[in-house]
């Protein structure tokens, strides 16, 4: 069995001398007897800390969940540094948290239902993987898009009902935030937790009506009339 692994902008070939494994085993393979250079990254092994996220045939996965087939083409995510084959640095992704204003802004004491600790316990589980970021086409035309894993974490915490000041972080995802998603879908099909950023984007789209927001890309649309209403 063999499989292609893009370094520095090349495609390799790795033959792989045994089947039905994961691709982190293969990895790790590769590295003990073929090339020991090959870089990547991977912690827990147990698809719990994301650090193994890759791209498999252009779809993000985790490499320590994945089972490796023939042919397959591996390469590092998008839209971040490579630091070296498979690694890549993913503090530019963290950045967007602070520019999100992901955290509770204003805490107030109030008494939180299981209901109300069900509505964001699913996001909640984000692993940091980056795959949702990796996988949305709007980094192709906007690098300072917020992206997916910030929107959804901003969302976890204006629904929180101890969350005294929605509307700060309201404002703070008007420019480069939910308005600049194209609610594809693409960040939802590849969470490996099964998180839904896009019905999150689009709960805070409805959340930023309340406080008198709307679609600019909706507004400067003239419809053919040749000057908008």
């Amino acid at each position: 069995m063999q499989i292609e692994i893009k370094r520095q902008e090349i495609l390799e070939d790795f033959e792989i001398l045994f089947e039905s494994t994961t691709l982190l085993k293969a990895l790790y393979h590769i590295k003990n007897n073929t090339d020991n250079s090959l870089t990547f990254s991977s912690n827990c092994r147990s698809g719990i800390c994301g650090t193994c996220a890759v791209r498999v045939n252009g779809k993000e996965v985790l490499a320590c969940a994945t089972m490796v087939n023939d042919g397959d083409m591996v390469e590092p995510l998008r839209y971040h540094e490579v630091e070296r084959d498979l690694k890549v640095n993913k503090q530019k992704a963290r950045e967007t948290l602070k520019h999100s204003m992901a955290w509770l802004e204003r805490s107030q004491e109030v008494s939180i239902t299981k209901s109300q600790v069900a509505v964001t316990e699913k996001q909640s589980d984000c692993i940091l993987c980056d795959s949702c970021y990796s996988a949305c086409p709007v980094f192709e035309v906007n690098p300072n898009f917020i992206g997916a894993f910030a929107l959804t974490r901003v969302y976890r915490y204006t629904a929180d009902p101890r969350e005294a000041d929605i509307k700060a972080s309201i404002d703070a995802i008007q420019t480069n935030g939910i308005w600049d998603c194209t609610l594809c879908g693409e960040c939802t099909a590849v969470c490996p937790q099964g998180i839904d950023p896009k019905m999150d984007i689009t709960m805070l789209r409805g959340t930023a009506t309340q406080f008198g927001y709307s679609d600019p890309n909706f507004q400067a649309m003239d419809f053919g009339f040749g000057g908008g209403f």
